[in-house]
């Protein structure tokens, strides 16, 4: 009997002995988590939707985990207050310019609220300070607008689809100047006889040339270019004349 009284207290002293290490190493976990036994100071903001963030949600600064939210509070029906604990060790990073925005730990993951950085010479932060604040974006706006996108891709999606089809029956302007082979022949006949009649032009042009009653013209027409190009090269050596001898 005194045996099995001894062996049901020490099971006993063994259950409490383990319900008391598995409280302190959830109080240990909790308060690291919360940074109760880190030094920590207070920031303040204010948003008019916080878009999800909670209680406890991580603090990001420079991508790295720096402090949680500690309270939020509705102030009025357009401003929002939370309350944040951030490591002491970082304060000398943060300064009163730094902007505080909600964002997302992943593609669907937790909310967070990330603190961006300030001027590199404006003062630091004070424990308590309230910062500005940048109002997060909504993913339904985000999804409306890329549903706006969508369906004026599909109606343009559909008016290219139109014109194509009339095009390949032949219809409007381009379809014909497409679809009917006269119409591409005529043009094709057209920009022959453009260049019969360049050829036919260029043969009256050399035949004047050589006609006593032009040639007298095209030669005075030849000299004049050849001293415009002769006093061109004059103007030029001497411009490099004056630039030869201001180096010297």
């Amino acid at each position: 009997m005194e045996t099995h009284t001894q062996k049901f207290k020490v099971r006993l002293g063994l259950f409490i002995l383990g319900g008391l290490t598995i409280f302190v190493i959830a109080i240990f976990i909790i308060g690291k988590q919360e940074h109760l036994f880190d030094p920590v100071f207070k920031l303040t903001t204010t948003f008019y939707n916080i878009s999800g963030l909670e209680v406890g949600s991580n603090i990001r600064f420079s991508g790295i985990n720096v402090g949680t939210v500690d309270n939020i509070d509705i102030i009025n029906d357009s401003t929002i207050r939370v309350d944040m604990l951030i490591k002491k060790s970082v304060q000398k990073f943060i300064k009163n310019d730094c902007e505080a925005a909600v964002g997302s730990a992943g593609i669907i993951g937790d909310r967070i609220l990330i603190i961006t950085q300030g001027s590199y010479d404006a003062p630091l932060a004070k424990d308590g300070e309230e910062i500005k604040s940048k109002e997060p974006v909504e993913l339904d706006a985000i999804m409306e607008k890329l549903q706006i996108t969508a369906d004026n891709v599909a109606i343009i999606s559909f008016n290219l689809a139109e014109i194509m089809i009339k095009i390949n029956g032949g219809k409007g302007t381009l379809g014909r100047l497409i679809q009917d082979s006269t119409i591409a022949e005529n043009i094709n006949k057209t920009i022959m006889n453009l260049k019969s009649s360049s050829k036919g032009l260029n043969e009256n042009m050399n035949a004047a040339k050589e006609n006593f009653l032009f040639k007298g013209y095209f030669n005075r027409k030849a000299k004049a270019a050849a001293k415009v190009t002769k006093d061109s090269m004059a103007i030029k050596v001497e411009e490099q004349n004056t630039i030869d001898n201001k180096k010297k």
